[in-house]
């Protein structure tokens, strides 16, 4: 049993005890032998000398007649009563009124206030040592102690972040073997920070750096120092670091340390202060003059720009080890370790599944893995083939199928041409990504979708691929324009100008692709003022030169539309055979959009799968599409999707 159970029942017990004895000394427990007589036959027992003695206390008389018999009665005011007794020979004596409890009881309630008291303090100070998440136990540290029971994680369950895990593997050598390194004069970090997009296993990292080195590993969240009493985050954290000395060498781990470690300074809000001095007392610990020896303490973070710069200095976080997304080899490896578990179907290609899934971060891969699992099973089937990851990547990038919805001719054949737009101008453009697939079945916000996928990992964009990525946000519209006229436009295209606007702005302030204004960044400090930073802020730029910004701007962008519209009207048959594949097919993959391009007949090959022929897709192509979630547009129209840099 544990200590709570313990003192519940202790408690229980006692209170027990207490109910037992009030009942055993009340007084309604001693049954009298008395007879209870009513005032008037009192008075003629009195008068007829059948009374021998009486006791008066106050109003109440107990007394003996003369055949022995006990009785009392209450007698109203009445101030002749004891001369007539005393003329009747009766004995008389007088006792102050005592109270109808009894002594136990009596002591009870005198004493019952500071009895209450003295129990409270005692509870309090138990609650205070045994620490927890009690009653006044907000002052302790909530860092919980991970152990084999809630899985060991190794280096062998982490894929994809090689380099990660060479850089943390010193850490694990150290921890085995403190004498290799300190024999020479080195020191071992005393804190590492992991940086990286969200999902991209960093929590995972430090469970295998403990996993590997064998030693205790304590997690808690950067949160858990938030409290809304005064002092309580400095007081977990000098906590949190008393349990690391005890345990050392162990591993303290503490995620989302953003929520604790932002800059300080100018913030708006009294709550700031608070969580200022938590984090000064998190720098004192880490590198104050007390030693931490053996206590190693590794933070994630996806925020690394919003940290205070004394967290991030050499002798506090000095080793920052940086967890990308991983690359295609790395998405392999990733999707052979969530696959283990996944029985298989003999055309399941993990380096096909790899190549199309640039940007596509760890947790991505695991969740696709999982829907297409959960596809399989919702069939039927006992394995899991190409067509259900195929499927759950148009899921994750493009949003679930919205088939109920009812949608007019007019408002398909219009996403159709739009959709169809897309596709040809991104074909037509050199430096575009290619065309992956396009598709006028609505899901999510989207009533239609082109997506293109990058032949590979790209991490950085050229001029040329920009001014493909607007020329291809321009082809919707423009094909709009063309069939149905300037007046019947639609609002579809409110996602593609806004992704066009974004890029182009982008384009001309920060990398310095505009002629006319050269190589200067341009904009504000744009910084948070909730995250430390100024309230005031400083526009670097004059009005005239906003003004040209903005020319610059819509300069890129009239242009790329007067390409995708040229290209569209050069090309309009070809625009009037994929409008009418899209209307008849809804769903295109990239070599089928070719085969219509080229005017061949589409061949799609029967899947033998229960799926109903009306919600079967298209055949997955060779490489499967880009891990973005697609600009949403609007009712009415579509939006073209296209993979990030990697």
């Amino acid at each position: 049993m544990n200590n709570f159970g313990r003192n519940l029942a202790l408690w229980v017990i006692i209170i027990v005890l207490l109910l037992l004895l009030f009942n055993v000394f009340q007084p309604g427990s001693v049954q009298h032998a008395s007879q209870q007589l009513a005032y008037s036959d009192f008075i003629g027992d009195v008068n007829s000398g059948h009374v021998r003695s009486v006791v008066v206390q106050e109003h109440n008389i107990t007394g003996t007649l003369t055949d022995g018999t006990s009785f009392d009665t209450y007698a109203p005011q009445d101030p002749t009563l004891i001369s007539r007794l005393t003329e009747k020979g009766v004995e008389v004596a007088a006792k102050p009124l005592e109270s109808d409890t009894n002594p136990f009881l009596r002591y009870l309630i005198n004493y019952a206030p500071l009895l209450l008291m003295v129990g409270a303090w005692i509870f309090i100070m138990r609650q205070m040592q045994s620490g927890g998440g009690r009653a006044m136990g907000f002052g302790k540290s909530r860092a919980r102690m991970l152990t084999e029971k809630q899985g060991r994680v190794t280096f062998d369950d982490v894929a994809g972040i090689d380099e990660a895990k060479g850089e943390l593997q010193e850490i694990v050598d150290f921890l085995r073997d403190p004498q290799k390194f300190t024999r020479l004069g080195g020191k071992i970090p005393k804190g590492v920070l992991l940086v990286g997009p969200p999902g991209t296993g960093k929590t995972l990292l430090a469970r295998a750096i403990a996993g590997e080195a064998n030693v205790p590993f304590f997690t808690i969240s950067g949160s858990d120092f938030v409290e809304m009493f005064v002092g309580v985050g400095a007081s977990r954290v000098r906590d949190m670091f008393e349990q690391g000395k005890k345990a050392a060498p162990c591993i303290i781990f503490i995620d989302e340390i953003d929520a604790v470690g932002r800059h300080r300074g100018a913030g708006l809000g009294g709550g700031n202060d608070e969580r200022e001095q938590t984090l000064n007392q998190m720098l004192v610990e880490m590198d104050g003059f007390d030693s931490n020896e053996g206590v190693i303490l590794i933070a994630a973070t996806n925020r690394p720009d919003v940290l205070d710069p004394a967290l991030l200095r050499p002798g506090r976080f000095d080793r920052q080890v940086v967890v990308p997304n991983p690359d295609v080899a790395g998405r392999e490896k990733i999707l052979r370790v969530h696959m283990r578990k996944v029985p298989l179907a003999s055309d399941v290609d993990p380096k096909v599944i790899a190549r199309g899934t640039p940007g596509f971060s760890g947790a991505d891969l695991a969740n696709l893995v999982n829907e297409a699992a959960l596809m399989a099973a919702r069939l039927g089937k006992r394995t899991v083939a190409m067509l259900e990851f195929e499927n759950a990547k148009d899921k994750v990038m493009m949003g679930a199928e919205r088939r109920s919805l009812v949608m007019t001719e007019d408002e398909k054949k219009m996403t159709a041409y739009h959709e169809g737009g897309h596709a040809l101008v991104g074909i037509l453009t050199p430096g575009s990504d290619p065309v992956h697939k396009a598709t006028i079945i609505p899901r999510g916000r989207a009533l239609g979708m082109v997506m293109s996928l990058p032949e590979k990992d790209r991490y950085s964009e050229s001029r040329s691929w920009c001014i493909g990525k607007l020329t291809l946000a321009m082809g919707g519209r423009a094909a709009e324009e063309i069939i149905f006229g300037p007046d019947n436009v639609s609002t579809g295209a409110s996602g593609d100008i806004k992704m066009a606007t974004d890029v182009a702005r982008r384009m001309v302030t920060e990398w310095g692709m505009s002629e006319k204004l050269g190589m200067v960044a341009y904009g504000g400090n744009g910084q948070e003022v909730f995250l430390g930073h100024s309230v005031t802020q400083n526009k670097n730029v004059s009005e005239e030169t906003a003004r040209e910004i903005d020319n610059e701007v819509r300069k890129l962008i009239d242009a790329a539309y007067d390409r995708a519209r040229s290209l569209l009207l050069e090309h309009i048959d070809q625009l009037h055979r994929l409008g009418s594949a899209l209307l008849e097919y809804e769903t295109l993959t990239g070599e089928e959009i070719r085969q219509v391009l080229r005017g061949e007949k589409i061949e799609r090959v029967v899947v033998d799968d229960p799926m109903p022929e009306n919600r079967r897709p298209s055949v997955p192509p060779s490489a499967p599409s880009a891990p973005v979630a697609p600009l949403p547009a609007p009712e009415g129209g579509g939006g073209v999707g296209t993979a990030p840099a990697g």
